[in-house]
């Protein structure tokens, strides 16, 4: 098959090339669009009880919320001073007068409650709520709005939901650029020093280019028919870049040692794509799977992400399949013109790769010793986990000096009264009469500081409850349950909302799916395995390694993230909680990330192993011929992870934080040490498959080439 796919390109290699530049050509013009068509919200599942009855509230008795918190500080005088209140008093009046606004909330109102002024005295909020529609329409209403918000001689800053969609959206624009300018220059040196040539070291970044523009068409078109968050374009440009430079290094690498083998041009590129190829095929298809499974969770940021990714990680595959083949047609033995002479590193005496070899049958020697050590060191990494806690997410994923995060943070830390974020009850089919009552049971479970009705509309009004300790904790998530669990008003209904109440919501919600998820990328990924090597163990065995691996990338994102450390390197303020449904992104790309690199392992072991029927040898060359190429592959894809976790959404950090330990794990302690000892310890079971799967295999399997003269497998055991 590969090899007929190789032949084809050959033949087609002008049409294939003009299909790239196009597909470049949309990226670039109508694909940018994506910027602008993306979503900041989907964090919540739309089904659960915190979301109807947010939204039963804004029907039946009416929005409170603002879109906007606007927040005005005296740089001299406080709130009370003449200067001070006519300031705010113009910008108010100026606000009310304007189309995109339907109300406007201050101190200055006759009735306005006192805990809208800080304090001490030196700053105040407005808040504003602007005319009904989507998100877009309420950031292009912010947008006509914002040079009227700041009064002459007061600091200003800007929060509230739509301002932190607005500013998600341009700190995600920020990343990306600053991610460019930091990876692409060091990329290009390593692809030179790696290559020693101008050429072979720019394909891949041009390979990069046509993944990343052509994922931003196939998301722009996906956000016709469904919510993506915003957060997506830097999963596109950090998996399509990362996986593009990874696949070409493979595909480039393998044609370079068939046309140093004597092979002519096509013979060459008939046989990098039936083997390198055929492994990155297996290894896009992997990745892909496994970030699939988010599709199965009803939140829409993370079915957004896992379109994202998805798409660039596709669409990497396919241009190292056909756009990278067709050029190196074009380009043939000229791959390796414009040489840069460069000193070699010293190399271990033998051919190269054999420093390699001689580990790997090191740790055959003594694999038990080298798989418990392994196993040992992966779990210490993974302890801090054992401590996680979870919480919400809000505007302190944006860096500590964004508009938005400053009125929260601000709010919540110098103005009186109340939680930050109090639970809201609605309680419908009932007098207001009732609805106080049913307040005033509310008031007396343990942890509540007040409830009262704070808004009624006809049969319905709405409770609001105080309570001890911050939103994120886990006991403001067990009051919730305690107020679900009360028994309604006789013939009223009882729904509870806010910050609590959807994080409760979240967590119940990915526990329910969790275990379909791991079912989905398991399963799946233990079936592609299988058609890739024919055997049975292996994928089982790949499976609980990637589970060791991510343990440990975990440990460290939890010791890192909730617990605090390294806030000054990595420029970020620690929460003291981990935002679930990141964890569960963060799970299914390093799942498929754990399994790349044993891919193009396996690969070519697989090879050996039907050449030679020897299982020692077979991991020993295997290991000598990929062990230079993987860790310079590894080496690029911690480039480009490491410049978007500069960037300050905290997110992609976790994100890219997580990766970086993944990659250095499964490059140095899985693939090196843990990989050969337990393949030592399995023997020849390694490649054992009842008769029935055999002959699937054989029939079905994704061979690396055409068919070789088959030997008589050694009995097992």
């Amino acid at each position: 098959m590969f090899a007929w796919w190789g032949r084809a390109v050959v033949r087609t290699r002008w049409w294939v090339l003009a299909a790239g530049l196009a597909l470049v050509v949309a990226g670039a013009t109508w694909g940018a669009g994506v910027f602008g068509a993306l979503t900041g919200g989907g964090y919540a599942d739309p089904g659960s009880e915190a979301m109807r009855a947010y939204e039963r509230i804004a029907d039946e008795v009416g929005r409170e919320d603002p879109d906007l918190v606007v927040l005005w500080t005296g740089y001299s005088g406080t709130a009370d001073d003449p200067a001070f209140r006519a300031a705010v008093g113009e910008v108010v009046t100026e606000l009310r007068a304007r189309p995109e606004v339907v109300s406007v909330v201050s101190y200055l109102d006759p009735q306005a409650p006192p805990t809208l002024v800080s304090d001490d005295r030196y700053s105040t909020y407005g808040a504003i709520t602007l005319v009904d529609g989507d998100e877009d329409t309420k950031i292009a209403a912010l947008r006509a709005v914002e040079d009227d918000l700041a009064p002459a001689g007061v600091q200003t800053h800007v929060g509230g939901n739509v301002a932190f969609l607005d500013q998600s959206n341009s700190q995600t624009e920020k990343d990306i650029v600053r991610a460019e300018i930091i990876s692409l220059p060091v990329l290009l040196l390593l692809l030179i020093l790696i290559f020693r040539g101008l050429i072979a070291a720019l394909s891949p970044l041009l390979i990069g280019g046509v993944a990343i523009l052509g994922a931003f068409v196939a998301v722009r078109a996906l956000t016709y028919v469904t919510e993506i968050s915003v957060f997506a374009i830097n999963v596109i440009t950090l998996l399509g870049l990362g996986m593009a430079v990874d696949y070409a290094l493979f595909v480039v690498s393998r044609f370079r040692e068939e046309l140093g083998n004597g092979r002519d041009v096509p013979d060459a590129i008939r046989i990098t794509v039936a083997t390198a190829g055929r492994t990155v095929m297996v290894s896009g298809l992997t990745i892909v799977l496994a970030l699939s499974s988010l599709l199965i969770f009803p939140q829409p940021f993370l079915g957004g992400m896992a379109i994202g990714g998805m798409a660039a990680v596709f669409i990497a595959m396919l241009a190292a399949l056909t756009v990278l083949p067709a050029a190196l047609v074009l380009l043939g033995r000229r791959i390796d013109s414009l040489r840069i002479p460069l000193p070699r590193l010293r190399r271990h005496p033998g051919e190269p790769g054999a420093g390699w070899a001689r580990l790997a049958r090191s740790v055959m020697r003594r694999p038990v010793l080298y798989a418990v050590g392994v196993i040992l060191v992966l779990g210490l990494f993974a302890v801090p986990f054992t401590r996680v806690q979870f919480g919400g997410f809000d505007e302190q994923v944006l860096p500590a000096d964004t508009p938005a995060r400053i009125v929260a943070e601000r709010i919540r830390g110098d103005f009186p009264s109340g939680p930050p974020a109090p639970i809201d009850v609605l309680v419908s089919g009932t007098s207001q009469a009732g609805a106080e009552s049913f307040a005033a049971r509310v008031d007396a479970l343990d942890g509540v500081t007040g409830a009262r009705v704070s808004g009624s509309r006809g049969d319905a009004s709405v409770v609001s409850v105080g309570y001890d300790g911050a939103p994120t904790s886990e006991g403001a998530r067990e009051l919730v349950g305690a107020i679900r669990d009360l028994p309604p008003p006789a013939g009223a209904e009882v729904l509870v909302t806010g910050r609590p109440a959807y994080d409760l919501d979240l967590l119940e919600s990915l526990a329910q799916k969790l275990p379909w998820m791991a079912l989905i990328m398991a399963g799946a990924t233990m079936v592609l395995l299988f058609l890739a090597f024919g055997s049975v163990l292996l994928p089982i065995k790949a499976v609980l390694m990637n589970l060791v691996s991510i343990g440990a990338s975990f440990g460290v994102v939890v010791w890192i993230f909730q617990d605090g450390h390294l806030e000054g390197l990595l420029r970020f303020q620690s929460t003291g909680f981990i935002e679930p449904s990141n964890m569960i992104l963060v799970l299914a790309v390093l799942f498929g990330l754990a399994t790349d690199y044993e891919v193009f392992l396996l690969s070519r072991v697989r090879e050996e192993w039907d050449r030679t029927g020897d299982n020692t040898s077979a991991v020993a060359t295997g290991l000598q011929r990929t062990g230079r190429i993987i860790t310079a592959a590894a080496l690029l894809l911690i480039v480009v992870v490491a410049g978007f976790a500069t960037g300050g959404v905290t997110v992609i950090k976790t994100i890219g934080v997580g990766m970086i330990v993944a990659i250095i794990v499964d490059a140095t302690l899985v693939r090196a040490l843990l990989v050969p000892a337990t393949m030592r310890l399995l023997g020849r079971w390694n490649w054992w498959a009842p008769g029935p799967l055999a002959r699937v295999y054989r029939r079905y399997g994704i061979s690396e080439s055409e068919p070789a003269p088959r030997r008589e497998p050694a009995p097992v055991g």
